[in-house]
């Protein structure tokens, strides 16, 4: 299959489900815009996803380890009790810290289709990130051009980081508050992707053989782009503190056509630590692995859980953040019990990002009364209460790109 032949199939597919899958948050608003009108549930697609993990400790290139908890600006939460959210309603994109409890918003990024060439009607391009990292001396968001990728450990001090070309041939242990690379770890498979696991004790990389961000679209058919094909070929598994891991290769997944259109196809960690959940676009879309590459079942924990996880389980593992709901409110969400998938409750919040506690999540949501379902803004919720407290602005743009940042969040 050529090119167009696949561009072609691939936007007749969409037509046909009416189910577009771009990167980025702003393309699962589409996706909660038709859940609402449907009444169903579906799996939401996207490249990139929210980190919620615990504390790591990440070695120095000369010292048996240190620790990543912050400094200066940004401090944990005290024994007892949670201190104020940390709130800027008035900030879009926000410039000072972002944070409820001990989750906190410790990057964003913009994104872009830098368009290179175009032939017979054919364009190719790459998504590019633009990164804003959290200071924890200041408090404050500083926009660095150097990365493609970043996956921002707890503690607020340390992000693993890839080079502005994908795939890299190495992966960057950052210190946020030098903002220096203290290590840097070289692979002999390139690297697209980076994901903490819950307990910060290792990083998952996802590697392929060719830019998981290209882009291609025909101006005659659509103006919407789409991946190109995938070029996955495993992951490693690097322990943080030893900076040592293994290649694990992993098969793409095809459907019965030998079709599978969505190129970025990252791996993320499943709560026990244990297990890695693969992105799939064909059907069934999840698949899960072990730390050596083979495949197995769904953990029970993450048995009800979709494509991104999002704020995906709370901290004590009771309740499992689902899709949009839209019943009691305009805009909400499920909370689920993870081990029958029975909705417990409905909650503010048209996206639920990350937990801050048991019982309150940090949300995308619209303001009471508004339609424009992309002009949304960061909010906490709480089960059980009606009330939602603005923590940022609201996002700039009437449609999926315009005006859009991408929330990355890491337990303070």
């Amino acid at each position: 299959m050529n090119v167009e032949e696949l561009l072609r199939d691939t936007l007749r597919e969409q037509a046909e489900d009416d189910r577009r899958t771009p990167p980025g948050f702003a393309d699962r608003v589409f996706a909660v815009r038709r859940r609402r009108r449907t009444r169903r549930i579906a799996s939401v697609a996207v490249a990139a996803a929210a980190v919620l993990a615990a504390v790591i400790a990440v070695p120095g290139p000369d010292s048996g380890g240190h620790d990543v908890r912050p400094a200066g600006g940004v401090h944990p939460e005290p024994a007892t009790g949670h201190p104020a959210p940390s709130a800027h309603p008035a900030q879009s994109p926000v410039h000072s810290l972002v944070a409820a409890g001990r989750t906190a918003l410790a990057a964003y990024y913009t994104q872009k289709t830098d368009w290179q060439s175009a032939h017979d009607g054919i364009r190719k391009g790459v998504n590019v990130r633009t990164y804003w990292l959290l200071d924890p001396k200041s408090g404050h968001y500083q926009k660095d051009t150097r990365w493609s990728w970043v996956a921002v450990a707890p503690g607020l001090h340390t992000a693993a980081v890839l080079e502005r070309h994908l795939p890299a041939s190495r992966i960057g242990l950052l210190d946020l508050t030098s903002g220096k690379v203290e290590r840097w770890l070289p692979v002999d498979h390139p690297v697209g992707g980076l994901e903490f696991s819950h307990d910060g004790t290792k990083l998952v990389a996802t590697t392929y053989s060719d830019n998981p961000d290209k882009q291609i679209k025909m101006d005659n058919i659509d103006r919407v782009p789409v991946s190109v094909t995938p070029s996955r070929t495993g992951f490693y598994v690097f322990g943080v503190a030893s900076g040592k891991g293994s290649w694990a290769e992993v098969d793409i997944v095809r459907d019965d056509q030998g079709n599978d259109i969505q190129a970025r196809q990252d791996f993320l960690f499943c709560r026990d630590g244990k297990t890695l959940w693969g992105r799939q676009s064909v059907t069934p879309g999840d698949r899960f692995y072990d730390l050596s590459g083979r495949e197995v079942g769904v953990p029970g924990a993450e048995r009800y859980g979709t494509w991104p996880l999002g704020a995906g389980l709370s901290p004590d593992g009771s309740r499992l953040a689902g899709e949009f709901a839209g019943e009691k409110w305009h805009t909400s969400s499920w909370i689920l019990d993870p081990r029958t998938g029975k909705r417990l409750a409905e909650v503010r919040g048209q996206m639920l990002l990350a937990w801050v506690d048991d019982k309150s999540l940090i949300a995308w949501d619209i303001a009471e009364g508004e339609k424009n379902e992309f002009h949304n803004r960061l909010v906490l919720v709480t089960i059980g209460s009606d009330k939602e407290v603005p923590l940022s602005g609201f996002l700039k743009g009437t449609d999926g790109s315009v005006g859009r940042w991408e929330p990355l969040f890491a337990e303070r």
